[in-house]
C-alpha cells in the first residue's frame, strides 16, 4: 500500500520541512549526522534500532544482530539507529548490498559505518555520524528493535517518517505530521515562486517580501 504522506514528504527538501518545524515549535532536525556518499536523499517511515557498544569482546557475535534489523525493516522503510554515537561500525558494505535488494530506503546511524567504497558501487544510502573502519562484532549488541531511540537530543520512535539529504536528517513527529507537511508543501510552492520573481529581474528583498520572510 502506497504511504501517500511519505511520498509527499519525499519531494520535500529537509531544509524546508525544518522550517515548518520550527514554526509549529516541533523538535525534528538530528544535527552532526553526514551521508557517506552525497546525492542520495531518501525518506520513509523508521524502523529503530538501540544499540549499546563496549569493548572488543565484551559482546558474542549473535549479539550483533545486524541481520535482524534488515529483517525487521519493510521496502520503503528507513533502519535508524543509536549507538550513543560510538566510534565503532554497526554498518557496512554487505548490510548496504542486502538491504538494497530488500528496497529498503536508507539507513541513518548515531554512530558508525564503514565500507564506502562499497556503499557507493551499490548505490545504497547511508547517514552516519562517523565512517570509521573499526567492526562492530563481539563490540555492538543490539538492545532493542522498534523501541524509542534518540539522537541528538531528538527523539524517534518507530514509524514516524524520516527525511534525509544532503543538507541533514528531519525526523517529523507523528502527532503533527500532517500539519508539518501541509507547511512545508506551503513553503516549497512560495520558494518556487520567488525563483521565477528572481529569474524576472526582481531583487532578493522585492522577492522574498512578498512572502514576508525579510
Amino acid at each position: 500500500m502506497t504511504d501517500d504522506l511519505v511520498a509527499r514528504f519525499s519531494r520535500l527538501a529537509t531544509s524546508t520541512i525544518g522550517n515548518a518545524l520550527d514554526e509549529l515549535g516541533c523538535n525534528g532536525i538530528v544535527h552532526g549526522l553526514h551521508p557517506l556518499v552525497g546525492g542520495r536523499a531518501f525518506c520513509g517511515r523508521a524502523v529503530t534500532v538501540k544499540q549499546t557498544t563496549a569493548e572488543f569482546g565484551a559482546h558474542s557475535v549473535a549479539e550483533f544482530k545486524v541481520g535482524a534489523m534488515i529483517d525487521a525493516a519493510d521496502p520503503g522503510q528507513v533502519i535508524v539507529v543509536d549507538n550513543g554515537g560510538a566510534l565503532v561500525s554497526t554498518w557496512g558494505g554487505l548490510a548496504s548490498f542486502a538491504a538494497k535488494l530488500k528496497g529498503i530506503a536508507g539507513t541513518i546511524i548515531d554512530g558508525g559505518a564503514r565500507d564506502v567504497e562499497e556503499i557507493r558501487e551499490c548505490g545504497y544510502a547511508v547517514q552516519a555520524r562517523h565512517i570509521v573502519p573499526t567492526g562492530g562484532r563481539k563490540r555492538i549488541k543490539v538492545e532493542g528493535i522498534g523501541v524509542a531511540i534518540e539522537l541528538s537530543g531528538v527523539r524517534i520512535n518507530s514509524d514516524e517518517i524520516v527525511k534525509a539529504d544532503d543538507t541533514g536528517i528531519a525526523r517529523i513527529p507523528a502527532e503533527c505530521e500532517l500539519e508539518v507537511l501541509v507547511l512545508a508543501e506551503e513553503y516549497e510552492v512560495n520558494d518556487k515562486h520567488a525563483l521565477e520573481l528572481l529569474k524576472t529581474g526582481q531583487s532578493f528583498s522585492e522577492a522574498m517580501r512578498q512572502f514576508n520572510t525579510i
